[in-house]
């Protein structure tokens, strides 16, 4: 398995590993499968979106977005992970994590939080395994499925907060 930068031509098949997790399931708040020329616009606004292929097929991503628009914030980043079906529960979602991390350290990010819609123990797990510690949870804040849903939050720092603040790098 490769972990690589994603670029535009990867847009199909991350929307078709994204599709089934926002019809089927409540792991993304969306209600609408995004497009593959709408994951093309979100790969090329995100901080750095990893994929991990093999055999020429994506097996999954993970992505840092802005952790809020306002620039004082612009040192943290929020970082997804989703999994084509047959390449979860072997690493995959781990490596492209840890990966990611690695590469926002690299960049200059000071904090990477994980936003997870509840009930999710594999995410959680996930996040817990790479040293995100849990900051809050918020309460009824999504409603799919006729049902309220929960949000848990974990922060990973990825480097110490220096006043002043590190140089950010694409």
């Amino acid at each position: 398995m490769t972990i690589r930068e994603a670029n535009a031509g990867d847009a199909a098949a991350v929307a078709a590993i994204y599709a089934p997790v926002v019809s089927d399931t409540i792991i993304s708040f969306e209600e609408e499968p995004p497009s593959a020329d709408e994951m093309a616009k979100r790969i090329a606004a995100s901080h750095l979106w990893l994929v991990a292929e093999e055999d020429g097929e994506i097996l999954g991503y993970a992505y840092a977005a802005p952790f809020h628009p306002r620039a004082a914030y612009r040192w943290s980043v929020e970082v997804s992970v989703y999994l084509a079906d047959d390449a979860r529960g072997q690493g995959t979602g781990k490596r492209l994590i840890a990966d990611l991390v690695d590469r926002l350290r690299e960049m200059g990010f000071v904090n990477a939080f994980g936003g997870t819609a509840l009930p999710n123990p594999a995410s959680e797990r996930l996040l817990e395994s790479l040293g995100f510690e849990p900051v809050a949870v918020q309460k009824n804040v999504g409603f799919k499925f006729e049902a309220w849903h929960d949000v848990s939050w974990r922060q990973l720092q990825l480097q110490e907060a220096t006043v002043p603040p590190p140089e950010l790098r694409s």
